[in-house]
């Protein structure tokens, strides 16, 4: 890794759960039960109060997890999921703001992007792993085959309409690196604590990511 990108992954999952937790006690049982199912990677994302909560919780109980801190869009949030133990953060756009803020925090970045334009601003400014989202919308396998011939050097993580029907073929491409999807974590599993279901998930998503 980078202090300015994180064109690297240190994880070994090409498949990246993107997760929206509500009680911050289903954190570590969730980290366990994605490891047994071959992931070794976590998002968890800013879209609750729990956030914080649950990425403390992994940090100390889960130390093997690589766990990333999705949705940070505000300058304020990166010391907080510093503090909170995210070894790297993501984002569904980027501001230089933003930008400015994880540089200065050393903290490994996955700007999102949509466009040409957006890439091209974000290479410049030393990223060579970009998040497209939201991926279906922004045009899916299409854009990013076209993406991959003017800017080779760019490697995406897709999110926003990739599923186990449409992995492997997002996967093939050259300039995806991995994908993100929240089929991995349904909320009526997060809510029943079905580590199993979650489990199996996860080894059905890296049967198909191999």
């Amino acid at each position: 890794m980078t202090t300015t990108c994180f064109s690297r992954p240190a994880f070994t999952s090409r498949v990246v759960p993107v997760i929206v937790l509500t009680d911050p006690a289903h954190a570590v049982p969730l980290a366990h039960a994605l490891l047994e199912g071959g992931i070794d990677v976590m998002e968890i994302t800013l879209r609750s109060h729990a956030a914080l909560s649950a990425i403390e919780a992994v940090a100390k109980a889960v130390p093997q997890m690589h766990l990333g801190a999705g949705t940070v869009t505000r300058v304020a949030e990166v010391q907080q999921v510093i503090n909170a133990g995210a070894t790297f953060a993501l984002s569904p756009g980027c501001t230089d703001a933003l930008v400015d803020a994880v540089k200065a925090a050393k903290l490994p970045f996955i700007p999102g992007v949509m466009t040409p334009g957006e890439v091209m601003h974000r290479r410049e400014q030393g990223f060579t792993l970009m998040k497209l989202f939201p991926a279906a919308q922004a045009g899916g396998l299409g854009i990013l085959k076209a993406l991959g011939a003017p800017l080779p050097d760019v490697m995406f993580c897709p999110t926003g309409g990739v599923s186990p029907e449409n992995l492997k073929d997002f996967l093939k491409l050259p300039n995806v690196a991995m994908v993100g999807g929240s089929w991995l974590t349904p909320a009526d599993a997060l809510a029943q604590g079905d580590w199993k279901r979650i489990t199996q998930l996860a080894k059905d998503a890296t049967a198909l990511a191999r």
